[in-house]
């Protein structure tokens, strides 16, 4: 029975401290969809109106 109380603040520490914070190097949905529609940009498959349209979408909610 004393082990599982120290398993379960262990889990409980690694939860609080570890889990609500990104990976270094991890790139959120929104960046890696700003990134898309960059790529989508430089290839000529979108104008400059339409980039501007939807890069304005991905970004309000980020503000």
């Amino acid at each position: 029975m004393h082990w599982i109380w120290w398993g379960l603040w262990i889990i409980l520490i690694f939860w609080i401290f570890l889990i609500p914070y990104p990976t270094p190097g991890q790139k959120n949905r929104k960046d890696r969809a700003i990134e898309a529609l960059r790529e989508r940009y430089a290839r000529g498959e979108i104008d400059e109106k339409e980039f501007e349209k939807r890069r304005a979408f991905l970004l309000k909610d980020k503000k």
